[in-house]
């Protein structure tokens, strides 16, 4: 069995961004893939020593980019002094063997995995890093000649509990059924808790976007809550759930999730089944945008084939643009909010408001109503809900009661409603 081989340094990494003929995006450039690929690179804990691109009619059996290329790879990995190369494309079983004979090689699921086995804290996010992990290895162990106790040292080969498996398949797909028994239990527990606050008449909204646009700091901001905020991708990975006050004095929860990004593994998305439960269960989608992101257009497109695959097509959308601090004065001149968006900056607050206030208007349930209501008055507890959950219309004590007319949500009125009296 092979040592672990600890990570002292960050790994140098010698990016690989590869285009074919038959695929769809042929013509693009790769020089967006590979700033990407650099990204997630250095969110890994990498430094990025060189990138080299190829283009091709078909993907090579054995090596994807070809036997010349290969050497040339090798060749230069040498030279830069690389660690391992990445490349920006998933490789085969077979693929992967002949590329790590000489250098070590990932491809970029993998090191999306890696990145989520960083960031993952939680039991749940642990479990279903791990899913996704074993999922991905299991076709691959025989094939590339690993065994788990590999698992754990640098870039690509990180993960929680990868270590304690057994090297053989039908030990990992014991494991991968353990697992999948304690994420069905998650499920059942987040399923009750959502039964909880629909009971409560309390709705839910959920913030997705592109990974990386801010939506951990508007979730902050308008929530008031300490949900780590990070530059790097995929800083966010287990669901936060809070309670968010709207204008009209009704409340809402709001639903942190993970980030989505260009061709989110399949596997992810499948072992991250029981957190975007969240965003399945949400009356509205908040979709956040880096408008000031050149290629904020491509990313929401991104993110909206992952909402598709969802099924969530029909729920009801408000598109956020976010970090408009960060466009130049001319570029703001032209930007307005309308019924389907709206302009914000989660780091300044500016534009905060008027999202509330189409939230407020937007979200379905709860709807305020008026009311007239008689409490005694030593009742400081109802009178204080109905000044902290509604507006106030009119106030006057009279015979030693006290008389309120106000505008309540609906389930706040309806929890008061033996005070209520006719006007």
């Amino acid at each position: 069995m092979k040592e672990v081989r600890p990570v002292t340094q960050a790994e140098r990494a010698l990016l690989v961004g590869t285009r074919f003929k038959a695929s769809r995006n042929f013509g693009s450039s790769t020089a967006e893939t590979l700033a990407e690929l650099a990204e997630l690179t250095r969110s890994a804990g990498g430094v990025v020593v060189g990138t080299m691109e190829q283009r091709r009619d078909r993907p090579d059996p054995a090596t994807l980019v070809g036997a010349g290329k290969a050497e040339e790879l090798q060749a230069e990995a040498a030279a830069r002094a690389a660690d391992l190369v990445i490349f920006d494309h998933d490789l085969s079983p077979t693929q992967l063997r002949n590329l790590s004979a000489e250098q070590r090689v990932i491809d970029r699921t993998q090191l999306i995995l890696d990145i989520f086995a960083r960031r993952a804290r939680s039991r749940e996010g642990q479990l279903q890093v791990e899913l996704a992990q074993l999922n991905y290895l299991l076709p691959r162990l025989t094939g590339k000649g690993i065994e788990l106790s590999r698992l754990g040292g640098g870039i690509g080969t990180r993960g929680p509990g990868e270590t304690k498996l057994e090297t053989d398949r039908r030990g990992i797909r014991r494991r991968l059924g353990k697992i999948r028994a304690e994420l069905e239990q998650v499920r059942r527990r987040r399923q009750q808790q959502r039964r909880a606050r629909q009971a409560a008449a309390l709705s839910t909204m959920a913030l997705v976007g592109y990974t990386n646009a801010g939506k951990s700091t508007l979730f902050n901001t308008l929530t008031r809550a300490e949900v780590p905020v990070s530059a790097k991708m995929f800083a966010t990975l287990d669901p936060t759930v809070r309670a968010i006050a709207l204008p009209s004095g009704r409340r809402a929860l709001l639903s942190d999730t993970v980030g989505f990004i260009r061709e989110l593994p399949p596997g992810l998305v499948a072992a991250f089944r029981a957190t975007l439960e969240e965003v399945q269960e949400a009356a509205m989608i908040l979709h956040v945008t880096d408008v000031a992101n050149p290629l904020h257009a491509e990313q929401d497109e991104e993110v909206r084939k992952v909402l598709a695959e969802l099924g969530l097509e029909e729920t009801p959308r408000l598109q956020v643009f976010n970090k408009i601090d960060r466009l130049e004065q001319d570029a703001r001149g032209g930007l307005a909010n309308s019924s389907r968006a709206v302009f914000v900056s989660a780091l300044t607050g500016e534009g905060l408001e008027a999202l509330r206030a189409r939230l407020d208007e937007l979200l379905p349930g709860d709807r305020p109503v008026r009311v007239a209501l008689r409490f005694s008055s030593a009742d400081g507890r109802r009178r204080a809900l109905v000044h902290e959950r509604g507006r106030v219309l009119g106030e006057e004590f009279r015979d030693g009661k006290v008389w309120i007319e106000a505008e309540l949500p609906a389930s706040v009125a309806q929890e008061l409603e033996e005070f209520t009296v006719e006007t």
